[in-house]
């Protein structure tokens, strides 16, 4: 029996996202700092593909993560449920350079998951009665009113994780599993860059959180910085 694999690394970043055209709907992974494809964004920064509309839980800091995207121009509008880290993004936004959704951290989370299972809308009722339901269909269920919120899909998605293997399957490792997991589900491409890199069989099974069905590319983190978005450290004792 001839068993054929699917080898879906590919030499640097730069090849990764070389087909990132003007105006994509990128969706990135992590949470704040943490768990964040910094390779891959500071690749598709050095591409400097324009009009981005990312789907991320925040836009970084002013230097780094998704914030060297929007410092250099190339973002159009972002959908986030936290933006309170970075001067620039305020900036735009208030001068209407850049158009912003701001959505509950749980609804944004479940708008993604829903994309990636194939679901078009579903009922919440978070931000009901507030501006996050302006415009949107409300319906009463066992007595109590809630909102249909609306699908998330994109064309490419972003993500990291601590180990992969060559056919594309992942283990992500603590506040990496924030976002990561759904958003590689919910793309067209979906684009990995892992911490390790490993032989296909060299994964427990049973440990596997993203299947490589889902992956199109990936590839071994070079260099990571992992910056520590606010450092907080016990004061010594006397």
């Amino acid at each position: 029996m001839m068993v054929v694999t699917m080898d879906k690394t590919v030499a640097s970043a730069d090849e990764a996202v070389a087909d990132f055209f003007d105006g994509a709907t990128l969706m990135a992974g992590g949470f704040g700092l943490c768990g964040i494809p910094e390779t891959l964004i500071a690749a598709l920064r050095r591409k400097g593909t324009k009009g981005l509309q990312i789907i991320s839980n925040n836009c970084g800091v002013d230097d780094k993560g998704l914030g060297i995207l929007l410092a250099n121009g190339q973002v159009a509008k972002m959908v986030s449920s936290y933006v309170g880290e970075n001067k620039t993004f305020e900036r735009l936004f208030m001068s209407k350079e850049l158009e912003v959704e701001l959505v509950p951290q749980g609804t944004l989370a479940e708008r993604i998951r829903a994309g990636g299972a194939g679901i078009p809308a579903f009922y919440t009722a978070t931000g009901v009665g507030t501006v996050v339901a302006d415009g949107k269909e409300t319906r009463p269920f066992g007595g109590r009113t809630y909102v249909m919120e609306t699908a998330l899909l994109a064309d490419f998605a972003l993500v990291k994780a601590w180990k992969g293997d060559r056919l594309g399957n992942l283990v992500y490792r603590k506040t990496a599993r924030n976002f990561n997991p759904m958003m590689a589900t919910a793309a067209k491409v979906t684009i990995a860059e892992v911490e390790q890199l490993v032989e296909p069989g060299q994964l427990e099974p049973d440990q596997i959180h993203t299947p490589g069905i889902y992956v199109a590319r990936i590839l071994e983190s070079v260099g990571l910085q992992k910056p520590i978005e606010q450092r907080t450290v016990r004061k010594r004792s006397a």
